[in-house]
């Protein structure tokens, strides 16, 4: 799991969305006790990000809904994943990118603390 979450992480910072979900979901599928929504958090912010990519707004609206739910019960931060500043950081960016998907400045895109 360990592994899983700091590739994940890595690869999220990255900008490397869709890679970065199949790291996280390796976490998830190794686990069975309470990390389980915590993964399954981190796999909807990456997957989030990438339906963004892809101009896929309904779906980027229901991920981040979703990534919040989950990874709400885990703040402010969780395995030295900084929770709050990513749920903080993703609300602003997929607001703004929303708002006009024409301007998405990637280079802004949310980070994720590395974990400790």
């Amino acid at each position: 799991m360990d592994a899983a979450l700091e590739e994940g992480v890595r690869l999220f910072n990255g900008g490397s969305f869709e890679e970065s979900h199949e790291e996280f979901e390796e976490g998830w599928l190794a686990n069975e006790g309470a990390d389980s929504d915590f993964f399954k958090g981190l796999i909807q912010a990456a997957i989030c990000l990438h339906k963004l990519e892809q101009g896929q707004l309904d779906g980027t609206k229901k991920l981040h809904a979703g990534m919040r739910r989950y990874l709400a019960t885990f703040l402010p931060q969780h395995r030295g994943v900084d929770l709050l500043a990513l749920l903080r950081d993703m609300r602003a960016f997929v607001d703004e990118s929303l708002s006009d998907p024409s301007a998405i400045a990637w280079e802004q895109a949310p980070r994720m603390s590395p974990p400790v």
